[in-house]
């Protein structure tokens, strides 16, 4: 699998985020290992240890359910019951290394947590939005999905890009082991449209190291509290 990620790393990943800016890898672990992750995503649903996502800039605590509907927890992938999600970080790591510094402008030199999500049907959904609107450091989203026989026409679910500057979307069904990767930026704003079964993903965020630390900067100044500086 290694041998592989190097060749998607450097025939699809780079290629395809310079034109495209986003890239859909699918049977990305297989089977075997995205049947652990899927588990482990479901027992920590199932325990109650998701909450409600939150919106950027708002209060803590302050959710609004008619805008995103997902439900959440942070994750590093060393936790009890969380080593299946410790390998898809393993693997995302080096998927983005052998991209050999080519990920457009970007020096990569840290990610967020994994933030395994969970919309739990009922038309829940997340309105369009930009993950990094801005500067706050974010360059590359990663999604992997998780849902074994998904149908979109009838589950709904699908996210859908609309790349900057086109006349067309790109709609992403979020299907079973399945790895999405777009720039994080207003190049690409984002829906997830309302999902009807219950729908798991887990993203990960990789940082430009100069915005990254500017923004790190600009929170200080603001604030005084380095601490609670996120995602």
């Amino acid at each position: 699998m290694f041998v592989d990620l190097e060749r998607i790393a450097r025939e699809h990943v780079v290629p395809r985020l310079s034109e495209y800016g986003c890239y859909c890898i699918d049977n990305f672990l297989g089977s075997a290992v995205g049947d652990c992750i899927y588990g482990e995503a479901c027992d920590l649903h199932f325990s109650g240890r998701l909450r409600d996502g939150q919106l950027s800039g708002q209060r803590r605590g302050v959710s609004r359910r008619h805008l995103r509907g997902d439900q959440i927890a942070w994750v590093r992938g060393a936790e009890d019951g969380c080593n299946a999600i410790g390998i898809l970080l393993s693997f995302l790591d080096r998927l983005v290394m052998l991209c050999g510094g080519k990920l457009g402008h970007y020096s990569i030199k840290g990610r967020s947590q994994a933030m395994v999500a969970c919309y739990p049907g009922n038309g829940t959904g997340y309105v369009r939005h930009v993950d990094n609107p801005t500067g706050d450091g974010r360059c590359v989203t990663c999604i992997y999905y998780l849902n074994k026989n998904w149908n979109a026409k009838v589950d709904g679910g699908v996210l859908r890009i609309f790349p900057e500057g086109k006349t067309y979307v790109v709609d992403v069904e979020p299907i079973f082991d399945r790895l999405l990767l777009f720039w994080s930026d207003r190049r690409n704003p984002h829906e997830v449209q309302p999902a009807y079964s219950t729908r798991y993903a887990i993203t990960v965020w990789y940082f430009d190291a100069e915005e990254r630390a500017e923004a790190r900067n600009r929170y200080q100044a603001a604030s005084g509290q380095a601490s609670s500086f996120t995602p």
